[in-house]
């Protein structure tokens, strides 16, 4: 199936990929990062999946999200008929990860089936099913699975199923529990129960958003989508919750994003915090703070939902990978590079946080101040580049830029909340770095800024430079590169990261056009003051959104399909900054602000 043809669910722990057919073909349990138990994404059914589906062929498939929810519906007509299944996976509290399926009669008499293969650990094993009073038992090592419904199952090898006819008004109900196989099977919750509580809860949560801007409906299915990519044990936000969907079919650029990447921290905070969830924010904020406590040498750029530090990248031969593109991976080895950049994210993070509470912990000063200091040091240093790419390390314009965000921010926490510090030699190397990035990161000659120092090559994050204040978003140089990137990067419209044929990346192969860069120009363009051009180039990346609004991490111009890990959340974090950029462009010609819109 294409990327589109999913839909996501979660429990704040772990998530799944729900199918147009019914077939679920992506879960990990009990969390983001835990191997599969469903892996027919990166392969085929035998891999594990859940299928539940009308026998015959559906004339139409129709599906939703409950409204403020993060529960999906979806309506399969057939010629017997009408039924909906309802997915969800329930906030589990103390209890064990749980998905849940209903299968609602809407209309007739809809002849189902019913076809469980449980594949854990990366499809490594078959487990063990055997039948029970309320439905089956899957063993296998260390994980335990419970299916628990009324409806007659039949048990295979290693595999369940059932067929049984949906009439009209009738709820067939289906519940599937991990737990550890030496412990006794937890006591499941009635379903409609779980619904009831799931539903209550996610429209609560929705109901907080106090974003009044543009786009209020994308922006506010995004914050469903990031909040349903929180773990709210950690307060981590992962990039996506799969590994291995390719970059381009076919191609070898398949990575595991099921990680917290620093990179992201900025963006997630801005979102979260114009959203009005400042709980949540700060809760990232801490996380961030305990992952990357202690000498900040050796701060990383990401780490793993629970701050773990060694993310060991290994190859899942048994696996041939999404539509044949191979190898799969589990881990990410570029959580070893050296990105000069995660340092401005750092200082970005704690000066967003010290601006919602409205003041500066005195713990945290401490912690900032070493950071600092760190980077006085080292940002001279050539790195890996935002990017993570695996060539040669350069003197990257982004990473430069970022390391001036440090002492910027540095620089209005300690002049905002009158802390001691040695403002006058941050300032000079606030200084110092501007100056030498308008110098030898920009070429005069072509009027923009490159990828790296001394380099003709371009590269889509130095669309940062407006965004965070390095240049005013009218200076004429910030012009001049949104209109090279633009040009140059641009297929069809929508932004590649950098070009694959120029830029030596280590890696063979191309890629698709990087969603978040597309909406990274679309906020420079509004600042730039095109905002009738940032409106249609903003609609055109919406309507490459599926029917439910979810965005993947790039697009393929050629194949006119989404590629990547699914959903990203980098994609729908520069989503809602797009949405917020438009507002402030739009609102800064007489009308009042948007409550809570982040500063650029």
């Amino acid at each position: 199936m294409l990327l589109e043809d999913y839909g996501f669910i979660g429990d704040l722990q772990t998530s799944a990929l729900v199918g147009r057919n019914g077939s679920i073909d992506w879960l990990c349990m009990p969390a983001f990062d835990s191997g599969s138990c469903f892996a027919a994404l990166l392969g085929g059914p035998e891999h594990g999946r859940w299928l539940v589906a009308p026998e015959a062929e559906p004339a139409a498939v129709n599906r939703r999200y409950a409204d403020g929810t993060l529960v999906l519906e979806t309506d399969f007509e057939t010629a017997d008929g009408a039924v909906r299944l309802i997915d969800f996976m329930p906030r589990r509290g103390s209890g064990p990860p749980r998905l849940v399926r209903i299968v609602q009669g809407l209309r007739g008499r809809v002849p189902m089936r019913i076809h469980l293969s449980l594949r854990p650990d990366y499809a490594a094993v078959t487990p063990w099913v055997e039948a029970v009073a309320d439905g089956a038992v899957a063993t296998a090592g260390p994980d335990a699975f419970h299916l628990c419904t009324t409806v007659p199952l039949e048990i295979r090898v290693g595999t369940v199923d059932s067929e049984f006819v949906a009439v009209e008004s009738g709820r067939y109900r289906f519940a599937l529990d991990r737990y550890a196989s030496f412990e006794p099977a937890p006591v499941v919750e009635d379903a409609e129960s779980a619904l009831a509580r799931t539903v209550e809860w996610w429209r609560e949560w929705t109901g907080r958003c106090t974003y009044k801007g543009a786009y209020r409906d994308e922006v506010l299915r995004s914050l469903i989508v990031l909040k349903g990519m929180t773990d709210e044990t950690t307060g981590a936000i992962v990039a996506a919750p799969t590994t291995s969907l390719p970059e381009a079919l076919g191609g070898v650029r398949n990575w595991d994003y099921r990680y917290c990447w620093l990179r992201d921290s900025v963006l997630a905070l801005e979102a979260l915090l114009a959203g009005g969830y400042t709980g949540e924010a700060l809760a990232f904020r801490d996380f961030l703070l305990r992952a990357g406590t202690g000498d900040p040498a050796d701060i990383q750029i990401m780490y793993g939902i629970r701050g773990e530090r060694r993310l060991t990248e290994f190859e899942v031969d048994h696996l041939p990978g999404y539509e044949g593109s191979a190898p799969v991976r589990v881990g990410n080895a570029a959580a070893e590079q050296f990105q000069l950049d995660v340092y401005g994210e750092v200082l970005s993070v704690a000066y967003k946080g010290a601006e919602a509470l409205g003041r500066i912990e005195t713990h945290m000063w401490p912690r900032w101040q070493a950071v600092i200091e760190h980077v006085e040091k080292i940002w001279r240093d050539p790195d890996d580049g935002i990017w993570e790419t695996r060539g040669p390390r350069r003197d990257f314009t982004q990473s430069k830029v970022m390391a001036w965000v440090v002492f910027d921010r540095a620089v209005r926490i300690a002049e905002g909340f009158g802390l001691d510090a040695p403002l006058g030699r941050w300032k000079r190397a606030r200084d110092e770095i501007h100056h030498e990035i308008c110098e030898r990161g920009y070429d005069p000659v072509r009027g923009t800024f490159t990828q790296y120092y001394g380099s003709t090559e371009l590269d889509a994050s130095v669309l940062l430079i407006p965004l965070v204040g390095f240049l005013p978003p009218t200076d004429d140089r910030v012009t001049s590169t949104i209109d090279a990137i633009r040009n140059e990067l641009g297929r069809d419209g929508f932004v590649s990261r950098y070009s694959t044929t120029d830029t030596d990346d280590g890696l063979p192969g191309d890629e698709g056009q990087f969603l978040a860069c597309s909406f990274w120009l679309v906020s420079a363009l509004a600042l730039n003051g095109r905002v009738d051009e940032a409106r249609a180039l903003f609609e055109r990346l919406l309507g490459l959104t599926n029917d439910l609004g979810l965005l993947a991490e790039e697009y393929d111009v050629q194949a006119g399909r989404q590629v990547g890990n699914f959903p990203q959340a980098f994609s729908h974090l520069t989503l809602v900054g797009a949405a917020y950029a438009i507002t402030v462009a739009e609102r800064a010609h007489g009308a009042d602000p948007v409550d809570g819109a982040p500063a650029v």
